[in-house]
């Protein structure tokens, strides 16, 4: 399988492969400590920043993978995608790097820092409603007029290879680590990093970390079935997506649990990221730390040694100052 095969199961030799192809486009992005995290969590931990990845975050990993797995034939019509951001700053980054064109469809509501790093990438842009239903139509037509290759955000094997390369580095530089906190949205960043670290070292428990205010994963989790998106009124703007029907299996099958995080817990994360690492971070990249800040899971992970991936750090500051402020 090249990742790009439908019905088969992702294989950790698919990852590995995956990370060879990107391997001269993405950055190896740091793994970060932070003694005064340390001792607020009570935990040993260990952050993979992906907020230093190209375009800012892990989403180039999954774009670099399906752009440089395409035929020159497929590759000649070039990508369409939708996004709210950050999947489609990495979609036309990677375009631009194979010279193919690019058409991101982005909801109105979008951040403006991520509006003004798609078209920074030479993308072609159409806006739409900032529905799950307008932005697949809006792609299905973009795909009919252009005869492109769409690129899923997240549901898309392609996608859950690429972005499974970030866990496969931490696994590789930080031995012995006992949990793996990641974000979860539509899934593909948790997806991957399941794969990366249930098929090679199968005892790392592995959390996805969820606003609740976006909890169709913790709902779908608990119900075993996908359960529709009821509300995405959450800070996190990356996480405010549904689960696939590629991602949500391998969620319901390796997942050790989804936590619930308050948006006060993120708001606080994203500052403690800021004033203490020294890292700036979006707030759907602090869900994973955030879900350690005064909960029942810092307890059960007290002393352990915790890989905690930080997907982003594309902060559009001007609305986060507004929207803690309220929180405040």
């Amino acid at each position: 399988m090249s990742c790009g095969g439908v019905g088969r199961k992702i294989s950790l030799d698919d990852l590995r492969a995956a990370h060879e192809r990107i391997r001269p486009y993405i950055h190896r992005t740091p793994i970060l400590t932070c003694r005064t995290l340390n001792e607020i969590t009570g935990c040993d931990l260990y952050f993979k920043c992906e907020n230093l990845q190209r375009t800012g975050a892990f989403k180039f990993r999954g774009a670099s993978n399906a752009v440089f797995s395409l035929t020159e034939e497929e590759a000649a019509h070039g990508v369409v995608t939708h996004s709210s951001g950050n999947h489609g700053a990495a979609l036309a980054s990677a375009a631009k790097t194979r010279s193919i064109p690019a058409t991101i469809v982005m909801p109105t509501n979008s951040p403006a820092v991520k509006k003004a790093a798609v078209r920074g990438y030479g993308a072609n842009l159409k806006f739409c409603a900032p529905t799950l239903q307008a932005r697949e139509e809006t792609a299905a037509a973009v795909l009919e007029e252009t005869g492109g290759v769409l690129v899923h955000p997240y549901d898309d094997e392609r996608i859950i290879c690429g972005q499974g390369t970030a866990a496969l580095e931490l696994l590789e530089e930080v031995p012995g680590l006992d949990a793996i906190l990641a974000p979860v949205g539509g899934a593909g960043l948790l997806s991957g990093t399941l794969l990366a670290a249930k098929l090679q070292c199968p005892k790392v428990r592995v959390y996805a970390c969820e606003p609740e205010f976006a909890d169709d994963a913790y709902r779908s989790w608990k119900a075993g079935a996908i359960q529709p998106v009821e509300r995405t009124d959450t800070i996190a703007d990356g996480l405010r997506t549904a689960l696939g029907t590629k991602t949500f299996p391998i969620v319901q099958q390796y997942v050790d649990s989804v936590v619930l995080v308050s948006e006060r817990r993120i708001v606080e994360a994203t500052w403690l990221l800021l004033e203490r690492a020294k890292s700036v971070v979006e707030p759907s990249g602090a869900v994973s730390l955030a879900a350690l800040l005064g909960s029942d899971l810092a307890c059960e992970l007290a002393g352990s040694k915790v890989g905690v991936i930080i997907s982003g750090g594309n902060l559009d500051v001007a609305s986060f100052l507004e929207t803690s402020s309220s929180l405040a």
